[in-house]
């Protein structure tokens, strides 16, 4: 590098308000002074010799030193940068008369004990003494050293602004004070000082000034402070080069790193640590281990507590089970078995890649313990799923934190417990814990998890009252969390009051998510492309991910095709959480070939990639494929998840012949073969198969003697059959669990309303929506919409919106007609019975999949197929209106409702008219 001038520095007084207005220093009481100098020698009490002498050093100290500074402390563990045993040299001293001498090193000793017994008023009585001698550099930098090593900054600074010619020394001690207690800009301005002054830095000094860089982080300046040591020759010093690495490694610039490291013609255990933390802390742990090797392989280096913690650190990262075993190991056999920092890291390293039982051994072992002890083992045992452990072990902590209150806190939040969340963060507020960003982000998290509108409010009103929401994490979190409790035009109120000068590439990746989330797919893509065209958007995993869910929903297989090139371009195809959106987009967009596709070009798959091919199967109603890929899975040893046995229950509702009894003993055997205790999705699903084949008696048996309360979605699968098979009566005694256990789902009563209207029993029926309309109930609206020139089309019911509604309306009278001559006929069991003939054929002729249907025949050329997706299940007349446009246009229609996939070809379904 090139040496560098640094720029002329102003006087600090007129830099920093730090070096203002001078204020008298208090000299202790004489008392004092007689009692820690009692054994001092006669020459120190001569009043002759206290009149020859006039103080030389200033006892001034600026104003703003003099106010409290919870941050100024002893320093504690530091090994100094200027012992006080080299300043009594009598060398360093040109007076040579010897009763001056004896004085002077019976000072120096006075010094060292009080740095010894922490004692601040014998230090002030030495510096009342000295202030009656001649001045001298190097006894000053004695008492301004003696200051800092007592943590008195302020009166250390005292002295120094009394020195005529304060040397290397008096600066660099100062230079390091400052930087250890965070003012790094103050030391900076002193070392500029120094060098406007003619003197010259020395290793300590860079060290010193580096520091202070570090701390403030004053990347550019260290970089130049780079060039002034090799012009001035201190780079092959060890300590200097150690804190460069330190430097480049805050700024994550490891190449520089790797260069020093290796050019460095001497090295110490500090540089090999150094060097190792640099690469632990910007997450390259197998290089990292790489070095340790080498470490052991080429020196004879031993390796410290500082080496084993941070290697057993960059072992949890990358998930090196037996290498973090073999460091625990070397730890023992080195004898530092005992240490706490490594035994710290070892309870850390079993939780990432051991069992909670390593854990719990290492932890019963350790003859000491502290704050970060106990909180690792509430972070050990919440990531076990043991939270009355964790929650025991907080209650046994003989002192806590904010960080003990937050690894509780998300803990909760990991483990499903939101409630006990909020009721921790209400704790953690009436006991006045610290409220961190960490804290706030937390308790966001769990109530955007918990989906309750009405408490995410009153989170929200605390943090802008008590004034955090001002923090861009913060505010971003509390975005997500309207989204995730249907709070949208909070949310995007929030969106569009985002400040321009910070970056929206977070929030915009929430917006996206929360449009999806709540049923809002266009808005979702008009954003999308939006953010595209502005560049405002960091297409990562977490924003692709999200669009590829978007376009899934909608059906959208040209758009999710432009995304997936993105991807492979990008080179995030590769990241695994990508690929499975990827399945699940092409799965739902018609297209199960290029989710198989998709699949078997990833370069390594999870239980989520097999999952997601099984659900693609399952959607479009291929369960013998399903259970393919199952055999599959069990034949490569991977072992299946909760979500995977509910896939594969529920495959056997769509086999080509009835396989109940297969079904029965998978389920019965989930506990014995596969560890898993049967859910009630579980349950749900074996239902919904016994329901589908028939069996409505068995599931209903099957339900009422479940090992604990069944859940609503369980009577709702068999509401479902009974819907299915017209069986009324056991529809209505389920019909009422589900009332009586969900009085607030308006879609169970439209289930149970048109499974009376079916069955002819319009009384019930009519009840049922009355009592709907009593209690303020809105059926969901029908939508079913059609991508053409990659617009989103929607239609819902007697819709005429549509800028082409003459046109639609037109060819769905004709197609109509079309359909009745061919043999089609109204079924209009699902319209209210007081309703006339005629009237009841008008609610039918114009449904939402009905409008859509003929916008695809009319906008796409002869002979493709109509893709049509619709967000609810679709009704019985429109089911058999299809079958029979199929037939007089020969045209095949894919259509996507709540419960998988219909393809009408020829007058048939694919749904075998069981859905």
């Amino acid at each position: 590098m090139a040496a560098i001038n640094p720029p002329s520095a102003p006087t600090i007084s007129a830099i920093s308000p730090l070096f203002s207005s001078p204020n008298p220093f208090r000299l202790p009481s004489k008392s004092t002074i007689f009692h820690h100098l009692s054994l001092a020698p006669p020459s120190f009490f001569n009043p002759k010799l206290r009149q020859k002498h006039r103080s030389r050093f200033s006892t001034s100290t600026e104003q703003s030193l003099l106010s409290p500074d919870p941050t100024v402390s002893k320093p504690q563990n530091t090994q100094p940068l200027f012992p006080l045993d080299t300043l009594d040299d009598s060398a360093s001293f040109p007076n040579t008369n010897s009763d001056s001498f004896i004085e002077i090193d019976h000072l120096l000793n006075l010094l060292r004990l009080s740095v010894k017994y922490a004692d601040v008023h014998l230090a002030r009585a030495v510096h009342a003494w000295v202030l009656k001698l001649e001045e001298d550099t190097h006894l000053g930098n004695a008492v301004l050293v003696a200051y800092l090593k007592l943590g008195r900054l302020l009166d250390a600074y005292g002295v120094f602004r009394g020195l005529s010619s304060p040397d290397v020394v008096s600066y660099t001690a100062l230079i390091s004070s400052f930087a250890k207690v965070n003012r790094g800009r103050e030391a900076i301005e002193l070392f500029f000082r120094m060098r406007s002054s003619g003197i010259e830095p020395n290793d300590y000094s860079f060290v010193a000034i580096l520091t202070a860089c570090i701390r403030t982080l004053e990347l550019e300046l260290g970089s130049q402070l780079h060039a002034l040591i090799i012009r001035l020759g201190y780079l092959d010093c060890v300590i200097v080069a150690n804190v460069l690495m330190c430097l480049y490694g805050k700024s994550g610039s490891l190449d520089y790193v790797s260069r020093l490291f290796d050019e460095m013609p001497q090295r110490d255990i500090a540089t090999w640590n150094t060097v190792i933390s640099c690469m632990v802390n910007e997450l390259s742990y197998e290089k990292a281990l790489e070095l340790f090797r080498d470490l052991h392989r080429t020196t004879d280096f031993k390796s410290d507590q500082f080496t084993l913690s941070t290697v057993l650190t960059a072992c949890a990262g990358c998930h090196a089970v037996m290498g973090g075993r073999e460091v625990h190991g070397h730890a023992i056999r080195i004898g530092l078995e005992c240490n706490l920092s490594i035994n710290n890291a070892i309870i850390l390293f079993y939780t990432r890649c051991g069992s909670l039982k390593d854990v719990v051994a290492d932890f019963e072992m350790m003859p000491v313990r502290d704050i970060i002890t106990w909180t690792e083992m509430i972070i050990a045992y919440m990531e076990f799923g043991y939270v009355d452990m964790a929650v025991e072990v907080f209650e046994k902590m003989p002192e806590r934190n904010s960080v003990s209150y937050n690894a509780l806190l998300t803990g909760f939040c990991k483990n499903g417990e939101e409630l006990k969340a909020l009721e921790f963060f209400i704790k953690m507020v009436r006991e006045g814990v610290e409220l961190t960003d960490f804290t706030l982000t937390s308790v966001i998290n769990a109530c955007g998890m918990l989906m309750e509108f009405e408490i995410s409010r009153q989170i929200h009103g605390f943090i802008i009252k008590f004034g955090f929401g001002s923090n861009a994490f913060i505010e971003a979190a509390l975005l997500d969390m309207c989204t995730r409790c249907g709070r949208m035009n909070d949310a995007e109120k929030m969106f569009h009051s985002w400040p321009y000068d910070q970056d929206s590439s977070i929030i915009r990746t929430s917006m996206l998510c929360g449009y999806a989330r709540n049923g809002m797919p266009d808005e979702a893509i008009v954003l999308f492309h939006q953010s595209q065209s502005e560049g405002a958007v960091v297409i990562d995993e977490v924003a692709l991910t999200s669009v590829f869910s978007v376009c899934g929903t909608l059906g959208f297989h040209e758009m999710g095709k432009q995304i997936h090139c993105h991807a492979l371009k990008s080179g995030f195809v590769d990241d695994t959480g990508v690929g499975n959106s990827i399945i699940s987009m092409y799965s739902k967009c018609f297209s199960m070939n290029d989710a198989i596709k998709s699949f078997n070009t990833m370069s390594a798959h999870d239980i989520v990639s097999w999952n997601c091919l099984i659900a693609g199967y399952l959607l479009h109603r291929q369960g013998d494929q399903a259970l393919v890929v199952w055999s599959r899975m069990e034949k490569a040893g991977i072992k299946p998840d909760t979500v995977t046995l509910v896939f594969i229950i529920s495959a056997y509702k769509h086999t080509s012949a009835n396989l109940v009894d297969d079904c029965r003993r998978l389920f019965l055997s989930m506990k014995n073969i596969y560890d898993i205790e049967p859910t009630s999705e579980h349950y749900a699903s074996l239902v919904s198969v016994l329901g589908h084949w028939g069996l409505l008696e068995e599931a209903e048996k099957l339900i009422i003697k479940m090992p604990f309360e069944p859940e609503a979605s369980v009577w709702r699968a068999l509401l479902d059959s009974c819907r299915l098979h017209l069986n009324t009566s056991i529809g209505k005694r389920v019909a009422k669990r589900i009332l009586v256990m969900e009085p607030q789902d308006p879609s169970t009563y439209v289930l149970v309303s048109n499974l009376y209207s079916a069955s002819g029993r319009w009384h019930c029926s009519e009840l049922v929506r009355a009592k709907m309309r009593e209690r303020g109930f809105q059926k969901h609206p029908c939508r079913s919409w059609i991508i053409h020139q990659e617009k989103v089309h929607s239609f819902y019911v007697r819709d005429k919106s549509h800028p082409q509604t003459k046109d639609i309306y037109s060819g769905l009278d004709i197609l109509i007609l079309e359909c009745l001559k061919a043999g089609y006929e109204h079924d209009t069991s699902f319209v209210l019975h007081e309703v006339e003939e005629h009237q009841k054929k008008e609610f039918l002729f114009y449904h939402s999949a009905k409008l859509a249907a003929t916008y695809g025949l009319l906008t796409t050329r002869p002979g493709e197929p109509i893709r049509i997706v619709k967000n609810v299940l679709l009704c019985g007349d429109c089911h058999s209106f299809l079958k029979y446009v199929s037939v007089v246009t020969r045209r095949e229609i894919f259509l996507r409702d709540s419960s998988g996939f219909h393809c009408f070809s020829n007058g048939q379904c694919s749904c075998k008219d069981y859905w």
